[in-house]
């Protein structure tokens, strides 16, 4: 029987069904930092693990404006379209079985404990055309929470152990997971709730989708491979050897590069999305994963939990120019600029 590593445990196989989350209730405020309207600008959110709080960073001066407090063990996190909300993921620790998230409002930092009932270690999460998406290692699925009626309002099984990662395709149609124990990756359609699986490398787990939706990058923690699908015929077209553990997989906002960072050996790997050939290797610290991109293309964060610090990369000259400290042992990531500001960005 595999066993999992870092706190993975193999779960039993149950159904996963539709269920409403009860709120807790508002249970914290900003712990520290004067107030800003972060929903009118760029802000880049990390999640500090072993502090169980998320931090709130201004991009432009790389000032940590204040923390807000979160469920054990906080692990990824995302935020609405609007840049008004985050969405944590509470997994847990070895002695806490996460079975909550944190719903935070980033203005006024106030935080709501949504209860999740059997959907517990919720993990991966990721924002789609308004929904909120997550799964849960435990019951082997996919859910979604609707901000709108304030509950999940489906479900989509993936019968595969650790269900871990996810990303949603940019039309919305499918969401793409990283099974770490079954060695696969699930494809979802969101209107069926059907799923398929693509066989990998041993242990996936970071994953990232071409801005063109056309290809899928999957990280194996067990090999250091990095499998290249196709997604529209669902197949590995090429396996590359990239590094030891690359645990997280971030595409440029212009599909050109893609970022790779590797916790055992401390570094990020650049590679050409087309030429699938290592551009330039980066020192970011010890227990690298994850990572951010600003929406113009410019800069990468990579967290250290390490080093409890936030490397920040010019992706111009491949060189990190500053470090933040946002806390204890930071994790995810979340570049946050609402989408009115990117539109305006696009369409001058």
């Amino acid at each position: 029987m595999k066993t999992a590593r870092l706190g993975y445990s193999p779960i039993s196989r149950r159904q996963c069904i539709p269920i409403t989350l009860a709120v807790i209730g508002t249970l914290s405020a900003a712990l520290f930092g004067a107030r800003a309207d972060v929903a009118s600008a760029p802000t880049l959110l990390v999640l500090n693990k072993s502090d169980n709080t998320l931090a709130i960073i201004d991009a432009t001066t790389l000032k940590v404006l204040g923390h807000v407090g979160t469920g054990v063990g906080p692990h990824e996190v995302t935020a609405s379209a609007d840049g008004k909300t985050a969405y944590v993921a509470n997994y847990g620790d070895r002695e806490t079985v996460g079975h909550t998230l944190s719903i935070i409002d980033l203005t006024t930092r106030k935080e709501t404990r949504l209860e999740l009932g059997d959907l517990k270690r919720p993990h991966g999460i990721a924002e789609k055309n308004g929904y909120i998406y997550f799964t849960s290692e435990v019951k082997k699925c996919v859910a979604r929470y609707n901000p709108q009626l304030g509950k999940v309002d489906w479900t989509a099984q993936t019968d595969q152990n650790t269900t871990h990662m996810l990303v949603p395709s940019p039309d919305g149609k499918r969401l793409y997971t990283a099974n770490i124990l079954s060695d696969t990756i699930s494809i979802l359609d969101i209107a069926t709730g059907k799923a398929t699986h693509v066989n990998v490398g041993s242990k996936p787990e970071g994953l990232d989708i071409s801005p063109d939706g056309k290809e899928l990058w999957v990280g194996h923690d067990g090999d250091g491979g990095v499998s290249v699908i196709d997604t529209e015929a669902g197949k590995v077209t090429q396996t590359l050897a990239v590094s030891k553990v690359p645990i997280r997989i971030k595409f440029t906002p212009d599909g050109q590069r893609v970022l790779i960072s590797d916790p055992e050996r401390g570094e990020l790997y650049i590679y050409g999305a087309k030429t699938r050939k290592e551009i330039q290797r980066i020192p970011v610290g010890m227990a690298a994963v994850g990572i951010a991109i600003s929406t113009d293309g410019r800069r990468a964060f990579v967290a250290s939990m390490a080093e409890n610090k936030v490397s920040v990369i010019d992706l111009t000259s491949l060189k990190i120019t500053d470090r933040i400290e946002p806390g204890g042992m930071p994790d995810g990531l979340a570049w946050v600029e609402p989408r009115a500001n990117n539109e305006r960005k696009n369409n001058p």
